[in-house]
């Protein structure tokens, strides 16, 4: 009894460091550019046809991890599309992957119907298998990644807010040169 609950209290702790270092709604530079890992193992592409983030070299990409049944994803959808709208013609592009958290969230019909309610219409990545996800090593819903012009991930954010500073991270990222 007294080892369950040394390991209760083990992982508890581990999982309070954890989240202390990379806790949801903290926005944080990368440490130094790191090369942004191209899109994998994506089932459907929804809005666009397939992207490759070599193809957008040159731009600046807002990788958002979400699914359509997760508040706190539907929460940050206001400002991914009016970012898209605002900024696409300056050299933005806002790919959206949806990445389930549920069995009926990999329904592609499920997720067109959920484009269509939230009003997406820049690219969708369908990651029913996680491998973009993991290929990010990501661990968040929702959860944005800011790629540079050298497709570079320069800026992270986890979880709700920090808006209008994710919004400052992508005009200054736009105003660098090419």
């Amino acid at each position: 009894m007294l080892a369950s609950f040394k390991k209760i209290a083990l992982g508890a702790l581990l999982a309070t460091s954890l989240a202390a270092s990379v806790a949801p709604g903290v926005a944080r530079a990368a440490s130094g550019p790191v090369p942004a890992p191209e899109f994998t193992g994506i089932e459907n592409w929804l809005n666009s046809p397939p992207l490759t983030l070599a193809s957008q070299r040159g731009k600046v990409v807002l990788v958002d991890f979400w699914t359509y049944t997760c508040i706190n994803c539907i929460r940050t959808l206001p400002y991914v599309t009016s970012w898209n709208q605002k900024y696409k013609d300056q050299g933005l592009v806002v790919v959206g992957v949806h990445t389930p958290e549920f069995p009926f969230e990999r329904s592609t019909p499920n997720v067109q119907k959920a484009l269509e309610r939230f009003g997406i219409t820049y690219p969708v990545a369908q990651d029913n298998r996680y491998a973009t996800w993991d290929a990010y090593r990501n661990q968040y819903w929702p959860a944005f990644y800011l790629i540079d012009k050298q497709g570079q991930i320069v800026y992270r954010h986890f979880g709700e807010g920090n808006y209008a500073e994710t919004e400052a991270e992508i005009q200054r990222l736009l105003a660098q040169p090419g």
